[in-house]
């Protein structure tokens, strides 16, 4: 298990009852989480004192509950990056703390490299690992189908005093970008992925990752330079295990790469009761 446990301003406090009891800087939330199927006594009393909890609905989605006031939006910082955090519709907070360990990982790997290195950003969501990439010293394409994500990673760009780094904000769907640089002749140092398990796109077209990940990962492997650093592919579909997306890096990649194939579940240490709770998996190429 690879465990995010650099984090100041976030805290995983306790998890129980398919519940999560999070601190985001000053504010205590409550969430949702399938993957917590045991019922532990919740003895914290932030149980008891949080600002708000998110129900989810039999319908799909869900709404928050606030017990006290909530702003709008607040920031939270992770070593010398700050980003803006903003409850959504559906539980979310424009974070995922568990992705810190992926951050990390890509940033030691570009200052390791001394050298300039591209890094495209696919699925980039509200920037996290894109910002720890431009801090590394990466010029970075950042690449999300989502105006508003898109908008909000250069909102945590700003806040972080970062904006005036080498980047590309792109909304655009992924699949059909990469095609594009495939024609353009565009090539990237290193790669992030972090598609989404299921979803549709602006033409109804389903996207089960399942199916799609074998494909992608190869039209992928097409915009990797000549000397490329990293491959970084992660999943929080339930069935799709870590070795799984190990051997899929392996035959697309290591294979005619060399380098190094890695994979693992990531998660949060529950500072209650010093268990890890997994949180997603992610698998890693990286050269020699």
């Amino acid at each position: 298990m690879r465990v995010s446990d650099n984090w100041k301003s976030y805290e995983l406090i306790d998890a129980s009852d398919g519940e999560r009891l999070e601190r985001w800087g000053d504010i205590i939330l409550i969430r949702p989480d399938p993957q917590i199927i045991w019922s532990t006594p919740k003895r914290n009393p932030l149980w008891r004192e949080a600002h708000a909890r998110y129900h989810r609905s039999n319908k799909g989605g869900g709404h928050w509950e606030q017990y006290k006031k909530v702003p709008d939006r607040w920031t939270i910082a992770y070593n010398d990056l700050t980003f803006n955090i903003k409850p959504m519709g559906f539980k979310h907070t424009g974070v995922f703390p568990e992705q810190a360990t992926n951050w990390d990982f890509a940033a030691r790997k570009i200052k390791e490299e001394n050298r300039p290195l591209r890094v495209l950003n696919l699925f980039g969501y509200t920037g996290c690992a894109t910002l720890s990439c431009m801090q590394a010293g990466a010029e970075v394409c950042h690449v999300d189908a989502s105006k508003g994500m898109v908008q909000w990673a250069k909102e945590n760009a700003a806040s972080s005093g970062i904006a005036d780094r080498p980047v590309r904000w792109l909304v655009d769907d992924c699949v059909k970008f990469v095609q594009r640089e495939i024609r353009r002749g565009n090539r990237y140092d290193g790669i992030i992925m972090d598609p989404p398990s299921y979803g549709r796109g602006p033409g109804g077209e389903v996207w089960k990752l399942e199916e799609q990940l074998y494909p992608l990962v190869t039209l992928c492997r097409r915009v990797l330079g000549d000397d490329p650093v990293f491959f970084i592919l992660n999943s929080y579909t339930t069935g799709l295990s870590p070795a799984v997306m190990q051997y899929l890096l392996g035959v697309l990649l290591q294979k005619d790469l060399g380098g190094r194939v890695s994979s693992d579940e990531i998660g949060l240490k529950v500072t209650d009761t010093g268990l890890v709770l997994p949180c997603g998996s992610t698998a890693i190429w990286e050269k020699s």
